[in-house]
């Protein structure tokens, strides 16, 4: 595995790259990459940072493990390569950018129109053998993963978390409120959004509006 990270990351994270645990995590990603099939593909395993550079982000979702089936990981939280069917969290997210925003449900699910505006889709695991969920989790990256929240809590002001769900919700403990907006709700899940966890949330006007105060450009959803 290359730590192949935009260069706007590396004075916040260059420690973590040389810490310990973090060479475990590297030979065990390369041994897993060698021995299974994997997601993401390997260049895209650090998606997130090199599509949402450090001085541009203003939003960050969390998510928990990439997509584990075939072509559906791209590095970027809950979306997916162009072409590919839309997973079902990813329906119930477009479903409320819909009834919140009036924006035409999209054809595709490549979010990467949104990392570009300044939207970190962080997965807390950025690793999975293939049709295994959860195969890579507690070997480091939730280690590195919370370390990255913790640097845009220090470093960085006024960004919009958005935590969906029980998981990420847990990462608010990593987060400034002084300094930060948090929105919380249920998962998109349809395990969650069916229950009445998710829909209604209004996170994406809400989001904008927050941006809108301290006078950033909202996110075009």
């Amino acid at each position: 595995m290359n730590v192949d990270i935009h260069q706007s990351w590396k004075p916040f994270l260059e420690t973590e790259f040389n810490k310990p645990y973090f060479s475990e995590l590297v030979a065990f990603v390369k041994h897993e990459y060698q021995q299974h099939t994997c997601y993401p593909p390997g260049n895209a395993i650090f998606n997130a940072f090199n599509q949402c550079h450090f001085n541009d982000v203003k939003v960050v979702i969390i998510g928990q493990d990439p997509y584990h089936g075939p072509n559906q990981a791209n590095g970027l939280c809950f979306s997916v390569h162009e072409g590919v069917a839309h997973p079902p969290s990813l329906i119930n997210i477009f479903k409320e950018i819909e009834t919140d925003l009036g924006v035409a449900y999209p054809k595709s699910g490549n979010l990467i129109r949104w990392s570009q505006q300044g939207v970190l889709l962080l997965n807390a695991t950025l690793t999975v053998r293939a049709h295994e969920a959860g195969s890579h989790q507690k070997q480091g990256w939730e280690t590195f993963t919370d370390a990255v929240i913790k640097t845009v809590s220090t470093h960085a002001n006024d960004v919009v978390f958005l935590l969906w769900g029980g998981f990420a919700k847990k990462k608010v403990k990593l987060i400034d409120k002084a300094k930060h907006h948090i929105l919380t709700s249920g998962h998109p899940s349809p395990l969650s959004a069916n229950r009445g966890y998710w829909f209604g949330n209004k996170h994406f006007s809400k989001t904008n509006a927050l941006l809108k105060k301290v006078h950033k450009t909202p996110i075009k959803w």
